[in-house]
């Protein structure tokens, strides 16, 4: 699957866990539903994936928590807040370095229209 196939699932499925659940509930109820949409689809989806901080050669584990890793290609950053901030975008950039992985979804579920709580942004490695 590439990048915008991923990218269109992962996005379908967010619209359909938002049509049923709404907003107005915690992170984690869109996380666990939007995995089990995902791997319903046979999509591979890691939860909670440590992400190490790289210093000086030597991995430090300081408990950076990836939401949602898709098919080991797409990051999958979960909100249920007012409104994005830039420090939201800021984090899923710095969790693309930091992974080297080049594609992440920024989604917040807390707005009455998903479209608009859906940010693609793309790490140039």
């Amino acid at each position: 699957m590439n990048p915008n196939e991923v990218s269109g699932q992962i996005v379908d499925a967010a619209m359909k866990v938002h049509t049923a659940l709404g907003p107005g509930l915690l992170e984690s109820a869109y996380e666990g539903c939007l995995a089990y949409e995902l791997r319903k689809r046979g999509l591979k989806v890691g939860t909670q994936v440590g992400l190490p901080v790289v210093y000086e050669g030597v991995n430090i584990e300081v408990g950076y928590r990836i939401d949602l890793l898709v098919e080991d290609l797409a990051i999958v950053e979960l909100k249920a807040v007012d409104k994005i901030a830039p420090i939201h975008e800021a984090q899923l950039l710095t969790y693309l370095k930091l992974s080297g992985k080049r594609l992440g979804l920024l989604i917040n579920f807390n707005v009455v229209h998903l479209k608009d709580g859906i940010k693609r942004m793309v790490n140039n490695l």
